[in-house]
């Protein structure tokens, strides 16, 4: 079993580790914040845009059950690549579109799937391919967040559909 880790964000990262928690051969998934200026941000800090944070997910996953091509694949699906800070109602700057790599292989192949992703969505996608820099944990509060709280509003409306939408397009991938 080789674990890998990649960084991932897509909007606010509860719907992002709404999804990954629930995909076979993801061993952890955190709620974060990277590739900002301060250090040790706050979530109040990170929100106020002025930081350079995204808001992200780190996700540890055994290779041998789930390729990162997948990860990538499952990621594109779940939120709006081609919105420049913004996923629907959340808007600003820590909310981007980031793949934050950890090593050359990694970033070589997340360049392969993003430039697929930009021909299949009409060369619209902006998502960031960047080196992860100056990662911080979110706080306690936010870390399995959507499986605490699926009947908070933003939960039922928002992350909810994004978990149904991975559930129907990648069942074979969904943790049994």
């Amino acid at each position: 079993m080789a674990i890998d880790l990649i960084t991932l964000g897509g909007g606010c990262f509860w719907c992002l580790e709404g999804v990954y928690e629930q995909v076979q051969g993801v061993v952890s998934v955190e709620s974060g914040y990277c590739n900002g200026q301060l250090r040790d941000p706050s979530y109040e800090h990170v929100c106020t845009g002025d930081t350079g944070h995204a808001e992200v997910v780190r996700l540890r996953f055994d290779d041998s059950q789930i390729s990162l091509r997948a990860v990538l694949e499952i990621f594109f699906s779940i939120h709006d690549p081609t919105t420049r800070n913004r996923q629907g109602n959340d808007v600003g700057s820590q909310y981007r579109s980031g793949i934050y790599t950890h090593d050359a292989a990694q970033h070589a192949l997340a360049s392969e799937v993003l430039a697929q992703a930009n021909l299949a969505l009409g060369g619209r996608v902006v998502t960031e391919l960047v080196s992860e820099t100056n990662y911080w944990r979110a706080e306690d509060y936010h870390q399995h967040y959507f499986a605490n709280h699926p009947e908070q509003g933003y939960c039922a409306f928002v992350v909810a559909p994004k978990v149904d939408k991975f559930r129907r397009s990648f069942g074979q991938y969904l943790r049994r």
